[in-house]
């Protein structure tokens, strides 16, 4: 009996560590979350006034022939950097281009770049594409030098050498069935220390540990990107963030 019982803690252990690894777990330890738009205009960010605007209270930005981007451009939470948080957020695009969700990131002088809103640093990516690689929820490395840091479904190490795969957990069907194509997605970022994790419609999809010496970021502006190019349109909704602990 003592053997039997022994044995089912011990599976119950497993499983809950295989649970905090690959699945939606909410951290108990977490702060309150803060909601961060209001749903009624841009309060509290900053972007170009012609590509943004508050519409059926969702945030809405879009480029057109006629109304385009001068390069990437940027809306920007202007409250304070965030660090170690819990970020989340529901989104949904046109199959055009791509937009991205940017944290820990920096604010480049408007005299060094090529409009006023311009951020560089990680990148959740953001499309309207259910197929692997090119889809929602990559680590782009946005104005820096590793590009895609992390795909979709892997687990990866960063240090000084480069990019170490460590396990890839997540297959194609999976991420088909996961996203919703032409309708809202939930978003979760997750970033404590130097872990970097992606949750999408409740499940991980990606697991990043930046350790390079250079290039890690611990702290920076958080920011919603419009693509320069092709026109396109993004929205967001229900955007709150809470400290990570």
């Amino acid at each position: 009996m003592i053997r039997t019982l022994l044995a089912l803690s011990a599976f119950v252990v497993l499983s809950q560590g295989f649970t905090s690894n690959h699945a939606n777990a909410a951290d108990p330890s977490a702060g309150e979350w803060k909601t961060i738009f209001n749903g009624e205009d841009l309060s509290g960010w900053d972007g170009d006034s012609r590509l943004w605007s508050v519409r059926d209270g969702v945030i809405h930005g879009e480029t057109t022939a006629e109304n385009s981007a001068n390069g990437n451009t940027f809306l920007i939470w202007e409250e304070e950097p965030v660090s170690d948080f819990e970020l989340s957020l529901a989104f949904r695009c046109s199959t055009t281009n791509n937009s991205g969700i940017q944290y820990r990131s920096r604010h480049i002088n408007p005299d060094e770049a090529r409009n006023k809103w311009v951020v560089r640093g990680y990148q959740h990516e953001i499309r309207n594409e259910n197929e692997l690689p090119s889809v929602a929820g990559f680590i782009y490395d946005e104005g820096g030098k590793r590009g895609r840091m992390c795909l979709v479904g892997e687990k990866a190490v960063w240090t000084a050498d480069g990019k170490e795969l460590v396990e890839t957990f997540l297959t194609a069907d999976e991420f088909k069935k996961l996203f919703k194509l032409d309708d809202w997605n939930e978003v979760r970022i997750v970033a404590k220390g130097h872990r970097l994790q992606h949750y999408l419609n409740g499940t991980l999809i990606l697991d990043c540990t930046d350790n390079h010496p250079e290039f890690a970021r611990t702290e920076g502006v958080l920011a919603l990107q419009l693509h320069a190019g092709k026109p396109m349109w993004v929205e967001f909704k229900d955007l709150k963030i809470r400290q990570a602990k």
